[in-house]
């Protein structure tokens, strides 16, 4: 194995397909979350870093699916009765609208906590969904996983590598955008 394939997914594994990507992703928020909700309710340097990269990795996320991962759902499932892409873009939408609330928003502000939680339970439908509909009815069709997975792979490091020049952004800081 290369190692330039390892880091390319963060996961070690070279060529990884799509939905193991993208789940890999989905346990990394999760993994956010729970540690939100076992900060200490004074602890707002750590609140607010844990929301910081959550919502960075929520938008790269989300720019990954919408423009590689629903297209080629739509492409590959054409005729499915379960899988509805439409109501995957709504959810981003939300999602989105309380990622742009914690613009103006510090850790310690009423209502912040409460976003987060309402974003986290949101997310945790959104995964869900995909999971549960979703990804087995991807893997069962003719959609060539690894070659999305690639794809997905290439793109989050674009994003990422953009994040990164820009600096990542404080909670509250409305000069960053991808």
């Amino acid at each position: 194995m290369e190692a330039t394939k390892q880091d390319k997914t963060g996961t070690g594994h070279d060529s990884q397909d799509a939905v193991d990507f993208l789940e890999a992703e989905h346990r990394s928020v999760e993994k956010l979350f729970k540690a939100f909700e076992k900060t200490a309710e004074d602890d707002l340097e750590a609140k607010a870093a844990l929301v910081q990269r959550a919502c960075e990795e929520l938008s790269i996320h989300a720019m990954l699916e919408e423009e590689l991962l629903y297209p080629a759902a739509q492409e590959a499932l054409p005729h499915s009765d379960t899988i509805n892409v439409e109501e995957a873009y709504i959810e981003h939408f939300l999602v989105k609208a309380l990622i742009a609330k914690f613009e103006t928003m510090k850790a310690g502000d009423k209502g912040f906590d409460a976003t987060f939680k309402v974003m986290s339970e949101m997310v945790g439908h959104h995964v869900e969904e995909e999971e549960d509909e979703l990804f087995p009815e991807l893997r069962k069709s003719k959609c060539d996983l690894r070659a999305l997975g690639a794809k997905m792979a290439e793109r989050k490091t674009k994003l990422q590598s953009k994040l990164d020049a820009v600096g990542s952004r404080s909670v509250g800081d409305k000069t960053t955008t991808l």
